[in-house]
């Protein structure tokens, strides 16, 4: 194995890893726990399952950590083929995301102190503190749309970066490219049509799986080299 297949590998079970713990907290939780509407249910359920919403703020944490290392390991990949354009997928990919997933894991802290009470909360009642711990979740969810449009930034040098390398299929750039893309769309879309992030979460879930592809290729195949097709001479 060489030293460019070793990178490669690493960097997709870095990834793989990271994808694994991600869900919890963006998928899970919010379908297990949360009660759309009702802050006094959701608000029970956090109480009864106290330790698998902490795990998901722990979840948070893993996932802001691993981000850097993936990406640190794509540059140390990628970086031959544009050192500039792989200095932009570590601050889009790594350094802005990360920070965020940390920042995130405030409003779960908060929402949980408010939920679980304390005596400096005595000024407010069990409802109000109920829908001040929602309002929190919310803000939650907000972060990650938010978060959504450097989700998809990264994407777009790292689709760059790959079409250059010529280690990877180039199919798998083109699918990154597009992954990027519904990321942006949706982010945009969270915000500014609030009927269309449902069904536009439908149509770009097949788009998104482009990351996973690249990683799984990246795991299982390492640096495999393609010949770059040339134009015959005349």
């Amino acid at each position: 194995m060489t030293a460019l297949d070793r990178k490669a590998r690493t960097a997709g079970l870095l990834y793989i890893l990271m994808s694994l713990v991600a869900p919890l907290r963006l998928i899970y939780i919010p379908s297990t726990l949360f009660v759309s509407g009702n802050p006094g249910a959701t608000a029970a359920n956090m109480i009864v399952h106290e330790t698998l919403f902490r795990w998901g703020m722990v979840g948070d944490l893993f996932v802001g950590t691993t981000l850097v290392f993936v990406v640190l390991a794509l540059y140390r990949l990628l970086s031959s083929s544009g050192r500039s354009l792989a200095t932009a997928m570590v601050v889009l990919g790594a350094v802005l995301p990360a920070t965020i997933y940390f920042l995130n894991t405030a409003n779960d802290a908060a929402a949980l102190v408010l939920v679980r009470g304390a005596p400096f909360l005595d000024a407010f009642d069990t409802t109000q503190r109920h829908a001040l711990a929602a309002l929190f979740l919310r803000l939650h969810s907000e972060v990650v749309t938010a978060a959504e449009m450097l989700w998809g930034l990264w994407l777009v040098p790292l689709a760059i970066l790959t079409w250059r390398c010529g280690f990877v299929p180039r199919i798998l750039s083109v699918w990154l490219m597009l992954n990027g893309l519904a990321y942006i769309i949706q982010s945009v879309a969270g915000f500014a049509m609030a009927s269309a992030p449902d069904l536009l979460e439908t149509i770009c879930f097949p788009l998104q799986l482009g990351e996973v592809a690249f990683m799984l290729w990246l795991l299982v195949f390492g640096a495999k080299r393609f010949p770059l097709r040339r134009t015959p001479a005349a």
